[in-house]
């Protein structure tokens, strides 16, 4: 169980693939393979989490294991909660191995498939939000004891969780089969997981922490944390979290970006913000500009003059200061767009930053969801040592919390 990260060994907690003898075992792994659809059409239109998970697929199915996937898209009453067929079709495309497709998750049928496996086979089981008790969160033990955990059980030899991205949540497919099957990390979340908690811990200085999007209070409890323990030496804010600290601090941001905030239900985080500016000072950084969308045209104003006009991103004294404290910096954590960066009028604080960020010769991580496409999207995915596949669960370990996915492999049976 150790791992290199560059010259740093650590060892984990956790078991992983190389702990196990897998060939002619049939393997459970929990992937992450939730992709943005087309809502006209239904076609996957980024493949990036299924590709993601390609090194373990291959890993176990080359060492002669019976891989059964197991894997979710989207959640209920949502246009893209649909089957994984198409997913199925995608990873055979993306590993020249046909990887078979069964409509179920514990049924007959899917018992039927998982037992017919030879070694090296690939199967993925339906899409397991379609069983209701999956979005459920409860202990590892009460998850053990669900219909689809003790059915699947006697047909799973060992449980593999990479599914990096889920793993802030206590779901039964990520922590149930950890109480009742022998489990371990595939090679994302072990990545993840060894990476994140090691760039924290081994952080050289100056280190900055660069917040934006519009999750402000997953943000402002990161703030809170790395100020708190001394991990971050200034904090760059942008986006929703940036308008609650200029609320925060006394700044008149305008009857719109006030009732913006409220209707996120995030307004009880400007008392937060005010008490952490009292609290840290000048160690957390808001915009001096900041650009508002005036007629469909962009408008940088200064912050003292704000119209009661939507903030769409910061603005351009703001951007050149950002950049500044960025080439300074020996360690970033970024994680939440500047802005509104899907229009192009308001992508420069995004698209700004990140260039900024990837010309750094700091040690970079970037948080997973929209900051990350965004990056990979401009290709900037070589200059950046890191680009998370996960903002929820990455932002989670910032923020000083366990995962829940994590915690329960290291108890695993």
């Amino acid at each position: 169980m150790i791992k290199n990260l560059g010259n740093e060994v650590m060892s984990a907690d956790f078991k992983t693939i190389d702990d196990f003898d897998i060939r002619g075992k049939r393997v459970l792994v929990r992937i992450d393979i939730n992709s943005p659809v087309d809502p006209n059409t239904g076609i996957i239109l980024d493949d990036s989490r299924i590709k993601g998970h390609v090194e373990t697929i291959e890993e176990l199915s080359n060492k002669g294991a019976k891989v059964i996937l197991l894997a979710h898209q989207s959640r209920p009453g949502k246009s893209d909660f649909t089957t994984l067929r198409q997913h199925a079709d995608r990873l055979t495309q993306i590993l020249g191995i046909e990887v078979e497709y069964v409509d179920g998750i514990f049924s007959a049928d899917a018992i039927n498939a998982i037992e017919n496996l030879i070694n090296g086979d690939i199967l993925l089981l339906e899409n397991v939000r379609f069983f209701s008790e999956e979005s459920l969160s409860r202990s590892p033990e009460e998850q053990s004891k669900t219909l689809l955990v003790s059915t699947l059980t006697p047909y799973i030899d060992i449980f593999i969780n990479d599914a990096f991205a889920t793993a802030h949540r206590s779901h039964l497919s990520l922590v149930g089969f950890t109480k009742v099957v022998p489990s371990a990390a595939g090679r994302v979340m072990e990545k993840e997981v060894r990476i994140i908690t090691q760039a924290i811990e081994n952080a050289e200085r100056p280190c900055v922490f660069v917040l934006g999007g519009v999750k402000a209070d997953d943000s402002i409890e990161v703030i809170e944390n790395v100020l708190k323990n001394k991990t971050a030496d200034s904090v760059l804010t942008s986006g929703l979290v940036a308008n609650i600290f200029l609320k925060g601090a006394g700044v008149d941001i305008a009857e719109i970006n006030e009732n913006f905030i409220k209707s996120k239900d995030y307004y009880y985080l400007v008392d937060k913000a005010k008490e952490l500016i009292e609290k840290y000072g000048d160690k957390i950084i808001y915009p001096e500009d900041v650009a508002v969308e005036d007629n469909g045209n962009r408008l940088d104003v200064d912050i003292n003059n704000i119209p009661n006009k939507p903030i769409f991103d910061v603005g351009v004294k703001t951007i050149k200061k950002y950049e500044d404290t960025i080439k300074n910096a020996k360690t970033i954590f970024a994680n939440g767009p500047a802005g509104v960066f899907e229009d192009s009028k308001f992508s420069a604080g995004t698209d700004d930053i990140l260039n900024a960020i990837a010309d750094s010769p700091a040690f970079t991580v970037v948080g997973g969801g929209h900051i990350g496409a965004a990056a990979v999207a401009m290709g900037l995915d070589d200059k950046i040592e890191h680009i998370s596949s996960g903002g929820g669960a990455s932002i989670s370990l910032l923020a000083g919390k366990k995962l829940a996915a994590v915690e329960a492999l290291k108890y695993a049976k």
